[in-house]
């Protein structure tokens, strides 16, 4: 999925002429002036001011300020302080040489040979030990009482060489854009803003209890084409992406992975720590103790950071800077940098944290998406009593007409200026995709990714992977669907399909209609709609995919025997509500008729006569994710994985008589999903399942488990288990995915270099029948399980013992693709069954 947002943003390129206000910018950068070389971690300040920051890995640094500044200090442990003249006001490019200090090298012995570092009796070690001793003082939550004023910005753009950039495809297609190039942000690259975001926020926090409030009081963002990219979807991961860095926390969360903080309790045994420098600022002795991983594959940082000798032992300054051997896909470059402020009690608030990447396809590419998160925050207010009033109601609120501030307000609230580029991306974005040749691009972009092809104003057809396919029931399978746009109604949603089997010679089709409540997008959060749909159409038993992926030409191919499908006519009614605390409910009601196909038919105890099955049933499902945020595509969810549980309960009251049901019983379940960050190890996603059957029903409406005979590694299915083979009334299980996410690998000389991540799944399930749903069962009433030509029984009850299965599996295989080695351990005398398979799965991660 990551490599989708890569097309849309290189699609969506902004211009503008626009310029705004000015503060004095100086960027540059530091170098030995004997050998050239760049000098990584310089300090650099404003002389007269506290404001200041350091060199990256590579020399450079950029450093802004409002107010009246003329003068620059560059130093270095070793090298003579430099003074540079800047013109107030203005951005100002810096070239320079510092020279060294011979006064300070005299007393300087060199040794030969290697000295092996040790944390014994290590003085930078100590110092590390004593800001980790100090952490919880120094971090939010010491103080009783907390507010503070917080503008973000999030940023991206198209980035390569200014040649190149000018020989973009779009650029040439449209020269306008040519005007908004920007060679100023990124040394010897130009850059083209894709995507801008501003917001600015009051935040307030209580210890006792803990409680926290952010009210929005200004947001603005690009907003791009309903029919093409969903806003929100865009900023909510993005934002995932760049999650808010504490480096008081054990682990710090960037681009979807853990990275151990060095001032985490462990990072003593995984980083080594060095003295570099010591400074003094407001009269405050700082140390500048540089740090850098001891094993270069791990999930580590590289940088420095200033530290307190006030008797807090606090960080002034950090530089984080990603380790470039490590397991990751592409990131090309991560730079983090914070600055803190000491306040009035001596202790230091966060005033500057930003955070960029530069994201790639490879390290030698030129091409590349540049993204930004910028965060400035002023106005602290430390142990004021705050109003319980304050913090009623949810956590997140927008103040209203948030996203309507004008141009004269942001002018007055923004901390930092914004480029005319940045600006451009707000004032004419609308005008390019009002472009037709600019709308003919993305809809064939749209039609790659999504499958829909939009066809007018108001409709698009599609999936186009459902167009084709085949199974042992239908043969040859055509299918031809589409469905409304939003331009079509903010509250009506229509969608529908016909298809056409060759072999069984039958229409098959779905109409479906939905009313949104609240008047905006179907599927825009949150949710309150009503949905109507009928649907006439082939399934495999107890497979519950989407009803419009069920026929995808990919899900063609099986294993196995495979002639055990289901027509089903299918009526359904919904209301489903969403509230801002991700709690939801759906309630509804479902009229389903079910006739055995292929190789499958319902015949009663001692009758020759296929008869269909009809239950009429309510429906209820409740679903709590907190603080969920996830992808919102044109047709489905995609959730982001948090470090929160996900609880979702279901339950459905079969009725008998009731609009033609035949079977009175009650079905309940709960599903539990955990994600366990276990930072250089990895992560672990739980998931606990079970359920329960109330009432005599025949099986076709028992728990049919999931199983999976496609060459697809499912991860919710059983992938060597047999479809229709096990029937429960009442089960649990557990499914535990370990990502290692190279942990082992990467330790490894030459298979290091593949970038390989490992992966070990276990999937237990324990299950059972009631006597009068049991196979033994010899009322007249009673649907035999199913069985073989040869009469041998391929439906079974789990009483015996558990099913499970267990993998191994190796990922990130040219950066998309894992392969999974499974093993069943249980029931492997089942006819028909396998106890060893390779599966594979399509998977991006970063």
């Amino acid at each position: 999925m990551h490599r989708l947002f890569g097309v849309f943003f290189m699609l969506l390129l902004p211009f503008s002429n626009q310029l705004f206000a000015q503060t004095t910018t100086v960027s540059g950068i530091v170098a030995d002036s004997a050998t050239l070389d760049p000098i990584a971690y310089a300090s650099i300040s404003f002389k007269g001011t506290n404001r200041g920051t350091t060199t990256d890995r590579n020399g450079r640094f950029t450093i802004t300020i409002d107010g009246k500044v003329s003068t620059i200090e560059v130093s270095f442990v070793g090298y003579k302080v430099f003074s540079q003249k800047i013109t107030e006001g203005k951005p100002n490019n810096l070239q320079i040489a510092l020279q060294s200090d011979s006064k300070t090298l005299q007393d300087v012995t060199v040794k030969v040979g290697k000295v092996k570092y040790r944390n014994k009796d290590n003085p930078a070690v100590e110092l590390i030990r004593m800001v980790i001793k100090h952490r919880d003082e120094n971090r939010i939550s010491s103080y009783d009482y907390l507010s503070y004023v917080e503008y973000e910005k999030l940023r991206f753009s198209l980035s390569n060489t200014p040649e190149n950039i000018r020989k973009n495809f779009l650029v040439r297609k449209y020269p306008f854009m040519a005007g908004i190039i920007d060679t100023t942000l990124l040394d010897g690259k130009a850059v083209l803003p894709l995507y801008i975001e501003e917001n600015i926020s009051k935040n307030y926090f209580r210890s006792n209890p803990s409680k926290s409030k952010q009210i929005f009081i200004a947001e603005k963002k690009v907003t791009f084409d309903k029919d093409f990219i969903n806003t929100q979807g865009v900023s909510d991961y993005m934002k995932h992406i760049f999650q808010p860095v504490d480096i008081y926390e054990n682990n710090i969360t960037l681009a979807t992975n853990q990275f151990l903080s060095p001032i985490a309790n462990m990072s003593p045994a995984f980083y080594k720590f060095f003295i570099a420098d010591t400074i003094i600022v407001q009269g405050v002795e700082l140390v500048d103790l540089f740090f850098e991983p001891r094993n270069p594959a791990d999930f580590l940082f590289v940088g420095n950071m200033y530290v307190s000798l006030d008797g807090h032992y606090a960080v002034q300054h950090i530089n984080l800077s990603l380790n470039k051997n490590i397991n990751l896909n592409w990131v090309r470059s991560m730079e983090v940098s914070q600055e803190f402020e000491r306040n009035s009690v001596g202790k230091y608030n966060l005033t500057q944290s930003k955070t960029s990447m530069d994201f790639s396809s490879g390290k030698n590419s030129k091409r590349s998406i540049y993204g930004e998160r910028s965060v400035s925050y002023k106005d602290y207010k430390n142990n004021e009593k705050i109003p319980d009033s304050v913090f009623e109601g949810s956590a997140v609120v927008y103040q209203k007409g948030a996203e309507k501030r004008t141009d004269s307000f942001w002018v007055a609230n923004r901390p930092e200026t914004i480029t005319h580029s940045e600006e451009a991306v707000y004032n004419n974005l609308d005008s390019l995709q009002r472009n037709k040749s600019f709308k003919r691009i993305m809809n064939i972009a749209t039609l790659m990714l999504s499958g829909y092809l939009k066809t007018g104003k108001y409709f698009e057809i599609g999936p186009s992977g459902t167009f084709y396919g085949f199974n042992p029931v239908e043969g040859l399978r055509l299918r031809f669907g589409g469905r409304t746009l939003y331009t079509f109604s903010k509250h009506f949603y229509f969608e529908g399909y016909g298809a056409y089997g060759f072999k069984d010679q039958k229409w098959k089709y779905f109409l479906g209609g939905t009313y949104s409540l609240s008047g905006k997008d179907r599927f825009a959060f949150p949710m309150k709609k009503i949905t109507v749909s009928y649907q006439k159409d082939t399934k495999i038993p107890g497979q519950e995919l989407e009803f419009i992926q069920e026929d995808n030409v990919l899900l063609s191919f099986k294993r196995g025997v495979n002639d055990k499908w289901l027509y089903n006519d299918t009526y359904s009614i919904d209301y489903t509500q969403e509230f801002p605390n991700n709690f939801s409910f759906m309630a509804g009601y479902k009229n389903w008729k079910q006739q055995g196909a292929g190789g499958l038919s319902f015949v009663k105890v001692g009758s020759v006569q296929p008869i269909s099955l009809t239950t009429s049933a309510l429906t209820l499902q409740l679903r709590w994710a907190p603080h969920e945020k996830f992808y919102q595509g044109k047709q489905f969810r995609i959730p982001i994985s948090n470090r929160y549980p996900v609880f979702t309960f279901t339950g459905a009251a079969g009725m008998k008589g009731l609009i033609g049901g035949q079977y009175n019983y009650q079905r309940i379940s709960l599903n539990i999903y955990k994600r366990f960050y276990l930072s250089q190890l990895g992560y672990t996603d739980v998931v606990i399942d079970g359920g329960y059957i109330f009432g005599q029903v025949p099986y076709p409406l028992l728990d049919i488990h999931r199983a999976n005979q496609t060459f697809a590694y499912q991860l919710e299915s059983y992938n060597l288990m047999n479809f229709l083979e096990f029937v429960s009334d009442h089960y649990a299980s557990i499914n535990l995915v370990h990502n290692f996410n190279g942990f082992i690998f990467n330790k490894i000389p030459l298979i290091k270099k593949l970038k390989l991540r490992e992966y070990l799944t276990a999937k237990v399930l324990y299950g059972g029948l009631r006597p009068e749903n049991s196979s033994g069962n010899n009322n007249s009433d009673f649907l035999p399980f199913p069985k073989d030509q040869a009469g041998n029984a391929t439906t079974f009850s789990l009483e015996k013992e558990p099913y499970i299965e267990g993998s191994v599996g190796v990922g990130n295989i040219l950066k998309f693709f894992r392969i999974d080695l499974v093993k069943r351990f249980t029931y492997t005398g089942n006819p028909n069954v396998s106890t060893l398979g390779i599966r594979g799965r399509f998977k991006f991660d970063f």
